[in-house]
């Protein structure tokens, strides 16, 4: 709720600073001609025959004309300047930068919007260090721009607490089902005051989130609780998509099951990695209409010793879907790249278990 708040009043601060700055710059000039059309017209110096006063009045209109066509051409440079300034604000408060590294994990996101102008959409991710393990989300809200912006914020807010409150990664998952829900019931009565307060029978009829919780142990163990978002790929020697099973359906149009449990996935050795990725980033189409293939692209990003470190992998593949699409997506695409750089040493004799890890302090 406080980040949906905070990036709405971002919002309203950019609007109030434009119409003010609407006022300042086409006011002014519009009192300045009147004031000449009236000299022209009223003022009897301006109705002597002589230079002085035909050259005053052409030059008050000259200035005019001349401090409206510096407007045209410097204003809206302006106005994108601070439109920029306040969606990497709002960027910071949604999409806040991943520390490097959490719980001996490397980390790092991307994220390219559809929306021109815009530097965040409809996809999100988040990752959190635990009580209960390494917790990720990532997800992809239907549409982009503006309404998918509100949707976004309800369900990473929910997920910052959910992750540290919740004992089983199922809790976590069905408190983001309420956030959704509770979102889409707000927005309707807002769009829809006729309907005299009350909320809509099914909100979420024609809405859905697809969503991927992971949970990563510290004995590499990965559990997963998947609606309806692509499985991510387990980058080593090579790049192999998990093979997670059947997902749940999206969350929204549809209610989570009574029996719902986290599962194990994969595992995550020492030194590989996985990508989480929305299904902007495979869907992606160049001029001929093929798919952006993203495997080949991680591939490339695999070697005998290890991967890339995960901002190089974001890179790349940032750059190779530019190049594909040539800077024009038809949808988000967010990428979040976690390679486990836990170090594990021998247990020292008269110590249980053959091997402990070291894992580096939380980033809470």
């Amino acid at each position: 709720m406080i980040t949906a708040i905070a990036v709405r009043a971002c919002w309203d601060v950019c609007a109030d600073l434009l119409c003010v700055r609407r006022v300042l710059l086409f006011g002014l000039p519009a009192v300045w001609l009147a004031a000449a059309v009236a000299w022209e017209l009223a003022c009897p110096l301006a109705l002597r025959e002589g230079l002085g006063p035909r050259l005053v009045t052409c030059g008050a209109f000259l200035s005019v004309v001349a401090y409206l066509l510096t407007v045209m051409a410097l204003g809206p440079v302006r106005e994108l300047r601070r439109a920029r300034e306040v969606a990497n604000a709002a960027q910071q408060v949604l999409l806040r930068p991943l520390p490097p590294r959490l719980d001996g994990l490397a980390l790092a996101a991307g994220q390219l919007s559809a929306s021109r102008g815009a530097t965040i959409g409809g996809d999100l991710y988040e990752a959190v260090a635990t009580l209960h393990g390494v917790r990720v989300v990532i997800g992809d809200v239907r549409g982009h721009g503006l309404p998918a912006i509100g949707a976004v914020a309800a369900l990473l807010g929910s997920f910052r607490e959910a992750a540290h409150d919740e004992a089983e990664l199922a809790g976590v998952l069905r408190r983001l089902e309420r956030s959704l829900h509770r979102h889409l019931r707000e927005r309707a009565m807002a769009e829809h005051p006729a309907a005299g307060g009350s909320g809509p029978d099914s909100p979420a009829a024609e809405e859905f989130v697809t969503v991927l919780l992971l949970e990563i142990h510290e004995d590499d163990e990965v559990l997963a609780l998947n609606c309806g978002h692509p499985w991510p790929y387990r980058l080593g020697r090579t790049a192999e998509p998990i093979a997670g099973g059947d997902p749940l359906p999206p969350l929204g149009p549809f209610p989570l099951p009574d029996d719902l449990s986290a599962r194990r996935c994969t595992r995550l050795p020492r030194g590989e990695a996985l990508v989480l990725h929305t299904d902007g980033a495979e869907d992606a189409r160049d001029a001929d209409g093929r798919f952006f293939c993203l495997q080949q692209t991680l591939a490339e990003a695999a070697a005998p010793g290890g991967p890339d470190s995960p901002a190089l992998v974001v890179q790349r593949v940032r750059t190779a879907l530019l190049r594909h699409t040539r800077g024009r997506l038809a949808d988000d695409a967010a990428l979040l790249v976690l390679r486990n750089d836990r170090r594990r040493i021998e247990a020292q004799p008269g110590e249980p278990g053959l091997h402990r890890s070291c894992a580096e302090p939380s980033h809470r």
